[in-house]
């Protein structure tokens, strides 16, 4: 297990500059972004005060000019007594009645005058059903409204509100066409008088007063609605609603600063919108900067933590990464020269040239015991396994009895051929097509001692018989097999294949239908160690492993593991020796 996984993060090295750089300039950020965060929010408090005052002062003074429009039109009833003809439902004199209503409306037209912000002004008579339209045409410089429109929605209204009496009360919104108005009416016996102002009209004389560039206006209804064109508005999400001497912010990604005053004349309000960035113009030069430090302080630490990931950290990790691979047994691994300071330069240098020295040693080594299993490999070729030349015999004793003699020559070839591969000496490589001949011979001479437990198979490919490889290595996979897999109550098959997997590699399979290895054992293999066994079990799987690890440089691979049975596969770089 590598010992850096088990210690804390906050001992490196790594955690240890980070965090000091970080305790030094963390602090100085903080205190510059509350010290914005602050500014702006004097700022803001001064824009939304100022803007609030503007709001109730020019809301005052609309509701002082809706008093004054108020007050003409109670004194226009009072003292208008031609409106007593235009009550009477039934009149004898019908010209005296027209004369009356051309008088009346003579007297709107000309009160007009006085009362420029007023668009329209009527009277309804309920008796008659008939309405009269006064219009303010000095009211349009550009385009005049539709007022046969006007004539029919007020003649609706009135229809509606006939029965209500709320209307008369207070003033109201109504939208005619396109356009949004302000409606006062007042009943008179059997008259209804009114009037009319385009909120467009209301907001004309804004421009008075110093409600700054790129403030908007606009009045809403009872439910916070726009009376005016607001489209710009509402595809922003804006809410339009607000509380008295307060502000808010609003809008897609808070954008607009909100005030407003409610009337006192009626359910509509007057709210100005005001963009945050144009308050955020306001602050002060100095204030304004420290955004820049703030900002700058976290590009230097960025910068900062670069520089020292490139000129400390990243070093130490290749020394570290290489030192990992060592221990973990690639004595390959080595420093990758790169442009770094003088010191980890040297550190490089002589870590390089000391994996060097220890893999040159570890050669040496390796071919020292190469040269030891050379050796034994030759000895145990001399050698005959008692157990195994006994039990030959006493098979060749029982088929004579039985006078068996076609098996007895057959199993008599197959050990003169196993023998004389066996004593074969002064070679240590041996084709593929040897090796799987004496690999056959083996296992003839077990199927006699196994005549129902054991049936085999080799499948090898053609373009592979030729390869070299150290002897006896498939053999003792095999005697592994025999050895641990048979059993007498049940039949054992064993299965030998061969092929070239690639351009550059042969595998070799060897599987029996066994129980296969034992999870101890299989995992001893697996982690490539040394079988701890006083009877010397599994010893020669792992001298043949170690052999090929050593007579192919590391580039053999052998595999174990149970598939209904044990299987090994051998992988072998195809060359020639």
């Amino acid at each position: 297990m590598n010992a850096t996984k088990n210690k804390p993060f906050i001992n490196s090295i790594r955690f240890k500059l980070i965090a000091g750089l970080l305790v030094i300039v963390l602090p100085i950020i903080a205190y510059l972004i509350y010290n914005n965060v602050y500014s702006i929010k004097v700022v803001r408090n001064q824009v939304a005060e100022s803007s609030s005052n503007t709001v109730g002062l020019y809301m005052d003074i609309v509701d002082q000019t809706l008093d004054s429009v108020d007050a003409y039109l109670l004194r226009f009833i009072i003292e208008e007594n031609g409106l007593l003809p235009l009550e009477s439902a039934v009149s004898k004199d019908p010209d005296t009645y027209q004369l009356e209503r051309i008088r009346v409306f003579q007297k709107m037209s000309k009160d007009m005058y006085y009362y420029q912000m007023i668009d329209f002004n009527f009277i309804y008579s309920s008796v008659k059903d008939e309405l009269i339209l006064v219009q303010n045409q000095q009211a349009y410089r550009t385009e005049a409204p539709d007022w046969r429109g006007v004539n029919f929605s007020l003649s609706e209204f009135i229809h509606s509100h006939l029965s209500k009496a709320e209307f008369e009360k207070r003033w109201f919104d109504m939208k005619i066409g396109d356009d949004y108005y302000l409606m006062r009416m007042i009943r008179s016996g059997k008259l209804y008088v009114g009037m009319g102002i385009n909120v467009e009209h209301l907001l004309g004389p804004m421009h008075l007063l110093n409600f700054g560039e790129n403030v908007t206006a606009l009045f809403t209804d009872a439910s916070n609605e726009p009376l005016q064109d607001a489209r710009a508005f509402t595809q922003q999400d804006i809410d339009f609603a607000f509380q008295n001497d307060k502000y808010k912010l609003t809008g897609d990604s808070n954008r607009y600063l909100l005030v407003g005053k409610a009337s006192s004349k009626g359910p509509f309000n007057l709210v100005a919108l005001v963009p945050d960035d144009v308050i955020l113009e306001q602050l002060p030069y100095l204030l304004r900067i420290t955004y820049l430090i703030a900002g700058a302080f976290i590009v230097i630490v960025v910068i900062a933590l670069l520089a020292l990931r490139k000129i400390v950290l990243l070093p130490i990790f290749r020394i570290l990464f290489a030192m990992r691979k060592v221990k973990e047994g690639s004595l390959n691994a080595r420093v990758p020269s790169s442009s770094s300071s003088n010191e980890f330069e040297t550190m490089n240098e002589t870590f390089n040239d000391m994996v060097s020295e220890i893999q040159q040693l570890k050669i040496d080594i390796y071919e020292e015991q190469l040269a030891k299993q050379k050796a034994e490999l030759k000895q145990l070729q001399l050698q005959i396994n008692p157990h195994f030349f006994l039990n030959s015999l006493n098979i060749v004793y029982y088929l004579a009895k039985e006078r068996k003699y076609s098996l007895i020559q057959e199993l008599s070839l197959s050990l003169i051929q196993y023998f004389r591969f066996m004593f074969r000496s002064g070679t240590d490589y041996v084709s593929l097509g040897d090796e799987i001949k004496h690999t056959e011979n083996y296992l003839r001479i077990q199927t006699f001692r196994f005549p129902e437990s054991l049936t085999y198979r080799t499948d090898i490919q053609e373009r592979v018989l030729s390869v070299s490889l150290p002897p006896l290595v498939i053999q003792t996979f095999v005697e592994n097999s025999v050895k641990y897999a048979i059993d007498t109550d049940r039949e054992t098959h064993i299965q030998i294949l061969a092929w070239q997997s690639s351009t550059e590699e042969m595998c070799i399979r060897i599987k029996d239908t066994g129980n296969g290895f034992p999870e101890h054992i299989l995992q001893t293999l697996q982690e490539n160690r040394i079988p701890a066994s006083d009877t010397g079990e599994q010893i020669g799987i792992w001298n043949v492993k170690r052999r090929l690890e050593l007579l192919y440089n590391g580039e053999a691979d052998v595999r174990f593991y149970n598939d209904e049975g044990a299987v090994v596969e051998i992988a072998l770089p195809l060359k020639c020796f």
